[in-house]
Formats: C-alpha cells, sequence, structure tokens
C-alpha cells in the first residue's frame, strides 16, 4: 500500500485533544505497537511538532519570509486554521524543507511536545511573530500549532 494513502487524518479541537493523541501514541510506542509511516522516526515527528511550538518563545531559526508573501498568507490564514494542512510543503531556502525533526528517543520527543503543548496552552506571552504570518493571536497560535500537529501526527500508525 502507498505510505502516503495509510496517513491517517485526525482532527484536535484542544490542546486537550493533542495530548490525549500523544498519550496514546507514548503508550502504543511503550508496547511496540506504535509504526511510523513517511520519511521520519516517531521521535523525529514528536520533536519536530514541538519545535515548532517552541520557536514562538525562543526564536525561529530562519528569517521572516518576505513581506509580500506574508500579506498573500496572512489574507489565507484563516482558512489554514479551519482546514488541513497540505502535506509536502517545503520551506524555501531552508535545508531539508524544514527545522526541528531532532533525532530523539521517542519517549523523550513524546516528553518535549507534551511539555510544549502545556506551555501553549498557558497564559504565558510568545515575543516571537511566525516567519509566514507575522504576529498571531493566542487562539491563532493554538489552531496552527493543532493543524501541525494533525498533519504529522497522522504518519503514526498505532493498532
Amino acid at each position: 500500500m502507498n505510505k502516503l494513502a495509510e496517513h491517517r487524518r485526525i482532527r484536535f479541537e484542544s490542546i486537550e485533544d493533542c495530548l490525549a493523541e500523544v498519550e496514546r501514541i507514548l503508550e502504543a510506542a511503550r508496547e511496540g505497537r506504535l509504526q511510523a509511516i513517511g520519511n521520519w522516526t516517531p521521535g523525529q515527528i514528536l520533536a519536530h511538532i514541538a519545535s515548532w511550538i517552541e520557536y514562538a518563545y525562543v526564536g525561529f531559526p530562519m528569517k521572516p519570509a518576505p513581506a509580500f508573501l506574508r500579506w498573500i498568507l496572512r489574507l489565507r490564514l484563516g482558512k489554514m486554521l479551519e482546514s488541513d494542512m497540505s502535506r509536502g510543503v517545503k520551506i524555501p531556502g531552508v535545508k531539508a524543507g524544514t527545522t526541528g525533526m531532532d533525532e530523539m528517543e521517542t519517549s523523550e520527543a513524546g516528553a518535549r511536545l507534551v511539555a510544549a503543548l502545556k506551555r501553549l496552552a498557558s497564559s504565558e506571552d510568545a515575543p516571537y511573530p511566525s516567519p509566514a504570518f507575522g504576529r498571531l493571536t493566542h487562539e491563532q497560535r493554538i489552531k496552527l500549532n493543532l493543524r501541525h500537529a494533525e498533519l504529522h501526527l497522522g504518519y503514526l500508525i498505532y493498532e
């Protein structure tokens, strides 16, 4: 079967929904039932999602997109926050097309993602604007990170 055809479609309405799925993934990993489809390991997937949440608090590893592109992306932001993220999108000028897919053990990366999600749920200010969208409201940041998590966690399969 085509690996992309196996991608799970997931929808999170809240950070709590996402945390529950991460816990199910970590339980499946402990029990030897977790399988990654695609090109990344489970640890890389979990670390990548955590990294992109963390960047808003510690700084992004890339420069902002050109102003005209940020303007276009801003116009599309509302739709992007409500629909699925596209698979296979690469960030122009970034080696490997993205960042943050650190090689980590699944349990360690899972703990990192849980901590990042809890930080995102807090009222802590995120001082760094998105390099694609600029400043986001807290609700927009949550939704964007949930859509990102849905995309990547869909590559983790467990029975």
